[in-house]
Formats: C-alpha cells, sequence, structure tokens
C-alpha cells in the first residue's frame, strides 16, 4: 500500500464527522425501532416496498432493485426470501430473459407499506424536519446531494 500523507480533519471537520456518524447512527436506530413497533416492518423492508410501488406494475428486476437500494448481492437475496415468506413480495419469472427475474409487491406488500407510511412519515418529520428551519432543510438537501455526487464521480485522487 502506498504511503499517504493523510489530511487531518481539523477540528471543526472532526466535530461536524463525530456528530454526523452519531446522528445517522441513532437515526438510523429510532427509526428501525418505531418503525418495526409501529407495523412489523423493518427499514429494509420498507425501502424494498417504497422501490416496488414507485414502478407501474409494482414489480423490478432484481438486479435493478439491487442497484436501487446500494445492496450487495448476498444481501438482496437473503432479504427477499424473508419477504417471499412473510408474502410481501414474490419472484416472477422474465419471459424475455430465462435467467432474470421479477420481484413483484403483493397485495399483502402494498397493504403494509400503505399502513406503514403515515406513521414512518411523521416520525421522519417528528425527529428530523421539526427540528430545522426551511433554510436548514435546504441546507441539508444541498449537503446531501453534494456528498452523493462525490459517492458517485470515479474515484479522485486527493489534492
Amino acid at each position: 500500500m502506498d504511503d499517504i500523507d493523510p489530511r487531518w480533519l481539523d477540528d471543526t471537520e472532526q466535530r461536524a464527522w463525530r456528530a454526523f456518524l452519531r446522528m445517522q447512527a441513532q437515526l438510523t436506530a429510532r427509526l428501525g425501532r418505531e418503525l418495526q413497533a409501529d407495523s412489523e416492518l423493518s427499514l429494509a423492508d420498507y425501502d424494498v416496498l417504497v422501490h416496488l410501488t414507485d414502478p407501474a406494475g409494482g414489480r423490478l428486476r432484481i438486479l435493478e432493485l439491487a442497484r436501487e437500494l446500494d445492496w450487495e448481492k448476498s444481501r438482496m437475496s437473503h432479504h427477499l426470501s424473508r419477504m417471499v415468506k412473510r408474502g410481501l413480495i414474490c419472484r416472477e419469472e422474465c419471459p424475455a430473459d430465462g435467467r432474470g427475474a421479477f420481484i413483484a409487491i403483493t397485495p399483502a406488500g402494498r397493504a403494509a407499506i400503505e399502513a406503514a407510511a403515515p406513521r414512518h412519515v411523521e416520525t421522519v418529520r417528528r425527529l428530523v424536519f421539526d427540528a430545522l428551519s426551511p433554510d436548514q432543510v435546504s441546507a441539508l438537501a444541498e449537503v446531501s446531494e453534494r456528498i452523493l455526487e462525490q459517492l458517485d464521480s470515479p474515484c479522485r485522487t486527493p489534492v
């Protein structure tokens, strides 16, 4: 491995980074607990179901769903199998491609997401947006979008 001269974080960056990590962990944990208690869905279940409610027909190719969720193949396979067993989704063969398959939301899955969404949105509003001013919401969106652009760009060598 090449020796890298680290560009250490200054005090302000360190404070921001540590607060971000703590906030992300606590927010994810709280959202997960409240969603599970309210609807018996995990955050992962909810993410899958949300992505399946977006397209017409309520189904996506497995690889497309994995790409949208940014999940590894193994995680995707195991999680979808658990959701199939619970009746939230089903696998459908792809007639145009014998090797491919679709994941489709079932009526039970649609009912579950429709029942969970109002409380989940209220939880998100209470834990995040009620604590922020409109300017802070705009700043959060801008910062998040900028970091996502950085993550989506090809690897860059630090200057």
